[in-house]
């Protein structure tokens, strides 16, 4: 009698469920969010995932499609034409990775120009970028950057227009480069979706606060920060941070990197650089911000499942570990018999296993 109490309460007390409640979840997991076009690089990531109620966008490529497309030109030097401002311009954007760079460049083919060659080439992160064409300084960049460098006539606002690039020429603006950029549509359900499931949202841009706020507003976006320089971004999501919130931070630039680092989840869109992808716990396959959407939805879920699962392979033991130690048979003659209690204890896994395969059949 004893030797089968023992033998019983010994089978039955093996922690098998225990040990299948997460790991059955954390590899369904993985599978659906692969599925789904969500490439989970860090589990610890997704299981912060289920807390946020902050997601920090960067703007260009991300909420918007990063394909910029020359607007207007503006000339201010009777001397120079729209051609020739275009062509200065594409001569120092052409060595620029910027998708504000690449649409210069793009129009200047289009219109069939040839790109003069230039040297000395210069970047200024976030700003614009130098270089010298026939002899001659060429600056194409950012109100901000014309201003630092001391340019005459850089009373010329273009701000209100769109994003634009002013082009100097030897201490002189000549005239300036409007640029658009198209929101995805799928923007607008994210931040919707966002926002009923009680999440905040922000965005991150360089460009100007007219710019910037437009977006914001078209978007319902709840904080807008502008004119931020690749360096300072890290810095805007420290100061969410700083607030008590649990950020996520969603972008696909080398600028990116370092605030995809800095946030609690860092989220980068597959179409990005590496680094950034690198930088990133979560990626997303496809450019679709939706996605960000369904990250946070699986994180959710998940957690739910493992909730599941460790109340069910806990709460059998709290009950089937004093059956097989005989407690029901001094008042109900009930003893559990060692191969009945091996039974129970095989089902009790395939219950846990069970339950995180329907894991797989949850829409995002």
């Amino acid at each position: 009698f004893a030797a089968t109490l023992a033998v019983s309460a010994i089978v039955i007390a093996c922690p098998h469920a225990l040990g299948l409640a997460i790991p059955t979840v954390t590899t369904i997991t993985s599978t659906l969010g692969a599925k789904n076009g969500i490439l989970i690089k860090d589990m610890k990531g997704l299981e912060i995932a289920r807390k946020i109620n902050y997601v920090v966008f960067d703007k260009t490529g991300t909420l918007t499609k990063g394909e910029f497309g020359v607007e207007k030109i503006v000339v201010s030097d009777p001397k120079n034409s729209e051609k020739n401002l275009l062509e200065f311009a594409s001569a120092v954007e052409v060595h620029s990775e910027h998708s504000i760079a690449q649409g210069i460049v793009i129009e200047a083919k289009k219109q069939g120009l040839q790109i003069p060659k230039v040297s000395d080439f210069k970047s200024f992160p976030g700003k614009g970028a130098s270089g010298k064409v026939n002899g001659k300084k060429i600056i194409a960049g950012n109100k901000t950057l014309m201003d630092e460098l001391g340019f005459k006539n850089s009373d010329l606002n273009l701000e209100n227009t769109g994003t634009a690039v002013y082009v100097g020429i030897d201490g002189k603006i000549i005239g300036g480069i409007v640029l658009q950029d198209q929101i995805r549509e799928e923007s607008k359900r994210t931040i919707k979706r966002l926002h009923e499931m009680g999440i905040k949202t922000a965005i991150l841009t360089g460009d100007t606060n007219d710019v910037a706020q437009k977006v914001g507003e078209e978007l319902n976006i709840d904080t807008v920060f502008a004119q931020v320089l690749p360096k300072d971004k890290v810095n805007k999501v420290k100061e969410l941070q700083d607030k008590g919130n649990i950020v996520a931070m969603v972008g696909d630039g080398v600028n990116d990197a370092p605030s995809l680092t800095q946030a609690h989840v860092g989220i980068a869109i597959g179409a990005g650089t590496d680094v950034a992808v690198e930088s990133a716990e979560i990626v997303l396959m496809k450019n679709d911000p939706m996605d960000v959407v369904k990250a946070i939805s699986l994180s959710r879920k998940t957690n739910s499942k493992m909730v599941q699962n460790l109340a069910w392979a806990t709460g059998y033991n709290v009950f089937a570990i004093p059956m097989a130690s005989g407690i029901l048979y001094p008042s109900f003659g009930i003893l559990l018999r060692p191969e009945w209690a091996a039974l129970l204890m095989s089902a009790s896994s395939i219950i846990v296993v069970l339950n995180a395969l329907l894991l797989r059949r949850t829409k995002l």
